[in-house]
């Protein structure tokens, strides 16, 4: 799972100009709300990282104010991004588990002194006390029980195959989708979700830590992209009319020597030509039934996923650890 190099704002903010389409059957409205949402989830636009004004920007996108404007609001709402008085518009931090790192250290902080305090009423002394903790941190780490929630079961069971190498062996990692409401899993850990999900996510594990976690195209399709050639008939389709934008920007980061791309939403009146004339067919996930419409000479390609290694090894390792931590203080048993 390698990561791509970092973005960069401006960039990711030029590609969006590009990939917006007002011909388009999708208005530009979700359009420009799903490149900067699936941007934001994918890293192209940092967290932390501050937006440019609602004018500045639509007068980059070539679009009204108006629209962007309605477009931040409604990013607010799915707290994606935030307002700062006197400051700016910026990129919600999500980086840390929701739970707050500050909360966690502060939970932590007073587990630590009632351990304290409950072993100097046994007469140990502070160092009694740090011995035995150092000796605790040497036990067997805790098994954790981790959700990995996504829309797609196939690419759900992807993501958390991709994961599982970066947990203990005795860890049990569970795939699930956001359509799986009853019998939800009797004891989660943690929850890891795309930033896409991270709603879904509190609303189906409430009070559960979670970790929103950065995607990027997959080695396989990064690959089969730089291998389209040049003057091939490139379709792009995508599942959710508001990642049309994102697979187009996508498209054009890592196969920039296409030159006849042609982008639509699946519901589009014209796919069955489009389809018929293209080359090669790139698809999101959820859409791999278009497949089966191609000819023989045709070529299909799932523009599909993988959490980012970077975001891996920043986001989800330290929340395992925290969670191993708390439940070594509190003494649970593996």
């Amino acid at each position: 799972m390698n990561s791509v190099p970092a973005p960069d704002l401006d960039a990711a903010l030029l590609r969006i100009a590009h990939a917006i389409d007002p011909a388009s059957s999708v208005p530009v409205s979700v359009q420009l709300r799903g490149a900067l949402e699936y941007g934001i989830a994918a890293g192209d636009i940092p967290s932390g990282s501050r937006l440019p004004s609602v004018r500045k920007l639509a007068a980059t996108l070539g679009l009204s104010p108006v629209t962007v404007s309605n477009v931040f609001a409604s990013l607010q709402e799915r707290g994606q991004i935030e307002g700062r008085i006197g400051s700016g518009t910026f990129v919600t931090d999500r980086g840390i588990p929701c739970a707050g790192r500050s909360r966690q250290m502060a939970a932590l902080e007073r587990q630590i002194a009632a351990l304290v305090a409950a072993g100097r009423e046994l007469g140990l002394t502070a160092q009694d006390i740090a011995f035995r903790v150092t000796m605790a941190a040497s036990a067997p780490p805790r098994s954790l029980r981790v959700v990995v929630l996504g829309t797609f079961s196939d690419a759900t069971a992807a993501y958390a195959r991709d994961l599982a190498p970066y947990l203990s062996p005795d860890d049990i990692v569970i795939a699930w989708t956001i359509d799986q409401r009853d019998d939800l899993p009797a004891r989660v850990d943690l929850v890891v979700s795309p930033r896409t999900l991270a709603t879904q996510a509190a609303e189906l594990f409430p009070g559960i830590p979670q970790v929103s976690m950065i995607l990027i195209p997959n080695e396989a399709t990064r690959v089969a992209l730089a291998g389209i050639r040049p003057d091939a008939r490139v379709l792009l389709v995508s599942y959710f009319d508001d990642f049309l934008s994102v697979l187009k920007a996508g498209v054009a980061r890592f196969a920039p020597h296409l030159a006849r791309v042609t982008a639509v939403a699946r519901a589009a009146d014209d796919l069955d030509r489009l389809l018929a004339d293209c080359d090669v067919l790139i698809h999101a996930t959820g859409a791999d039934y278009l497949g089966s419409r191609l000819g023989a000479q045709q070529t299909a390609i799932e523009y599909r996923h993988t959490p980012d290694s970077h975001a891996v090894q920043t986001q989800l390792l330290p929340a395992l650890d925290a969670l191993r931590t708390a439940g070594a203080i509190k003494g649970e048993t593996p």
